[in-house]
């Protein structure tokens, strides 16, 4: 079993307009942009990520905007909801500056002993808060939500299954303990993680496989402190029968990619060396950074990404 893992880094997904998912992100969840960039597979599509104040492995969402992108299709094979530590008690304030926004699918459940609020992203993403006792993650206050009730990073992501057995296994193999299960979600969680440490397995055999488009997870990262621990990962999956990408490097974290028995895209990322290698921490977000090999396409992006704050 491997010990080099320590929760989530980060989750990507796909959207159609830009503008307004750096609104949703930063005016609505009051996350802080930290970095405005390109896929690097495709240059004329933003890579945007929004966080804390400093990208902490764990608190990370990233979207690739395709601006004429169709609408994804949910089903198996896929990351369902991605989750969000919030303090106690404030889900009824989240309830209400959800509403006031315009957010759909606002729903109000419990899981686990925990009290969520489910909600839509503007591509129809599934989200939801879940309130955390003594979350000692600092929140980022910087987009008007205070800290008694800001977002702290992730809590957990949920994967949907036709069939819970492979997956499990590969969860427990990569250090996950199965801590529980009701009404057909087995729960696993990271012991020592760095907070955002469940992963929830929902299995649905008879729901069809998913489609990609806007709305739906590209893939789902987890977090290890560095290339060393990476290497050591990538090498006992490969041994256990996993084809593991070489390692990638994304410019603020080293990724390696392999694919799930239940079809979901994994990635291991480092925490290294983070989003502050080009930018002051105090401007984070703000500046257009483009990968190396694409920085002789600068003038030609500029004027042809679309425009955001």
């Amino acid at each position: 079993m491997l010990n080099q893992i320590k929760g989530l880094h980060h989750v990507t997904s796909m959207a159609g307009s830009a503008v307004q998912n750096n609104s949703f992100f930063t005016d609505t969840l009051g996350l802080r942009r930290v970095k405005k960039t390109v896929n690097f597979d495709a240059p004329d599509v933003y890579h945007l990520y929004y966080g804390d104040e400093v990208g902490t492995p764990g608190s990370v969402m990233t979207y690739f905007p395709f601006p004429h992108i169709a609408r994804g299709r949910p089903g198996t094979g896929e990351v369902g909801t991605t989750v969000f530590s919030v303090p106690q008690d404030t889900l009824s304030y989240w309830s209400d500056r959800l509403c006031k926004a315009g957010v759909e699918g606002l729903k109000a459940d419990e899981a686990f002993g925990e009290k969520r609020l489910h909600f839509a992203g503007p591509d129809g993403d599934g989200f939801a808060l879940v309130e955390v006792k003594d979350d000692p993650r600092a929140a980022w206050t910087g987009n008007g939500v205070g800290a008694d009730a800001a977002i702290r990073g992730f809590h957990s992501a949920s994967l949907r299954l036709r069939d819970e057995g492979a997956t499990g296994e590969l969860l427990s193999f990569m250090g996950y303990d199965k801590v529980d299960e009701k009404d057909g979600v087995i729960r696993f969680g990271m012991p020592g993680g760095n907070g955002a440490d469940f992963i929830d397995v929902e299995t649905m055999p008879n729901i069809s496989n998913a489609r990609l488009g806007a709305g739906s997870v590209h893939h789902i990262a987890f977090a290890v402190e560095n290339r060393a621990k990476q290497l050591e990962v990538r090498k006992a999956l490969m041994d256990t029968g996993y084809q593991v990408t070489p390692v990638i490097d994304r410019d603020y974290f080293w990724a390696i990619y392999f694919r799930t028995p239940g079809g979901v895209l994994f990635e291991i990322a480092t925490n290294e060396p983070g989003f502050d290698r080009d930018e002051d921490t105090a401007h984070l977000g703000e500046a257009l950074k483009l990968p190396t090999q694409h920085e002789h396409l600068r003038k030609a992006l500029e004027e042809n990404l679309e425009p955001i704050a």
